[in-house]
C-alpha cells in the first residue's frame, strides 16, 4: 500500500488541508476497510478498479469515479474490486464551502458526483483532464487552476466558524464550545446555522472528530505511550471514558483497532492526517 500526501499552493493552503494519491495492488483476498470521520471533505478520483462501500452487512454501492465524499457522521465499510489508484484533495472542514452554492449539510453521508456540485460540461472536462494526466504533479497543477477558476468570491466564510474551528484544530477538540463562545448564547445560535450550511456537521460533532482524531494519531505514532497518557493529555475524565468515547468512534478499544486487518488502512490514512 502505497499513501502519499502533499501540500497545496500557498494560496490555497488555508482552504486545502493537502492532496493525497493512493495505491495497492490487486489482492487475492482482501478486507474490508473501515473509513472514519474526521471532519474534512474530499473530492476524489478513482483510476482503478470499482469500489464497494457498504451500506449494510451485505448490501453495497460502488462508489462514483469522480465523486465529493462530504461530512461522514458514522463509519462505514469500503472493499477494492481490484487495483486501487487514486487521487484526492482533502479540504479543510471550512473549504469547499467556498466551491458551491449547496449547503454541506446536504452532501453528508454519501458520495456526491462532480457533475451534480459544478454542471454536466465543468465537470466533464475536469475528469477528462484529471484522468489523461500522466502525474500527480500535473494533477495538482490541474485541479489548483480549477479550483482558482472556481473560487466564489461571494462565499464568506463566516467569522465566528472559522475562528472556532481554528481554535478547535489548535485545541485538538479540547476545549469545550461553551469556553470558546465565552457563554454567549446569541453566538451559539449563528453558529449551529452557519456550521450546518458551510460544514455540514454541529459544532459539538466536529469537535468531537477532531478530539478524537487526535487520539488516534497519539495512539498511531507512538505505540509506547499508554492510554492513560493519551487520556490525560487529550483532556478526558480519565482512561474509561476515553476508551468509551473511542470505540464509539471506531467500533473497537484502542488496543483492538491497532491489531485489526480492517483497520489497516485507516491506520495509514490517520497516521499523518
Amino acid at each position: 500500500m502505497q499513501y502519499q500526501t502533499i501540500k497545496p499552493h500557498k494560496d490555497l493552503e488555508t482552504i486545502v488541508k493537502c492532496y493525497w494519491t493512493l495505491e495497492v495492488p490487486a489482492q487475492q483476498k482482501t478486507e474490508r476497510q473501515l473509513i472514519l470521520p474526521d471532519g474534512c471533505v474530499d473530492l476524489c478520483f478513482n483510476f482503478g478498479d470499482g469500489i464497494k462501500r457498504y451500506t449494510s452487512d451485505t448490501d453495497f454501492v460502488i462508489q462514483p469515479r469522480e465523486m465529493l465524499l462530504g461530512q461522514i457522521t458514522e463509519q462505514f465499510y469500503i472493499e477494492p474490486t481490484g487495483v486501487v489508484n487514486s487521487f484526492a484533495v482533502r479540504f479543510y472542514p471550512y473549504g469547499f464551502a467556498n466551491f458551491i452554492d449547496l449547503p454541506l449539510s446536504a452532501l453528508c453521508d454519501k458520495e456526491t458526483p462532480l457533475n451534480i456540485l459544478f454542471g454536466d460540461e465543468k465537470a466533464e472536462h475536469l475528469s477528462k483532464k484529471i484522468i489523461e494526466a500522466n502525474s500527480t504533479e500535473a494533477r495538482i497543477q490541474i485541479i489548483e487552476k480549477f479550483l482558482f477558476e472556481m473560487f466564489n468570491d461571494k462565499t464568506t466564510i463566516d467569522n465566528i466558524v472559522k475562528s472556532t474551528i481554528d481554535t478547535m484544530l489548535l485545541s485538538k477538540g479540547s476545549k469545550p464550545l461553551n469556553v470558546i463562545l465565552k457563554d454567549e448564547k446569541s453566538k451559539r445560535r449563528q453558529l449551529e446555522r452557519n456550521f450546518n450550511k458551510q460544514i455540514g456537521l454541529s459544532p459539538k460533532q466536529l469537535s468531537k472528530v477532531i478530539r478524537l482524531q487526535a487520539t488516534l494519531q497519539m495512539l498511531l505514532n507512538d505505540t509506547t505511550r499508554t492510554l492513560t497518557d493519551i487520556a490525560y493529555e487529550s483532556e478526558y475524565y480519565d482512561q474509561a471514558h476515553f476508551i468509551k468515547d473511542f470505540k464509539e468512534f471506531t467500533g473497537l478499544t484502542p488496543k483492538e483497532f491497532l491489531t485489526d486487518e480492517k483497520m489497516t488502512l485507516s491506520s495509514v490514512l490517520y497516521k499523518g492526517n
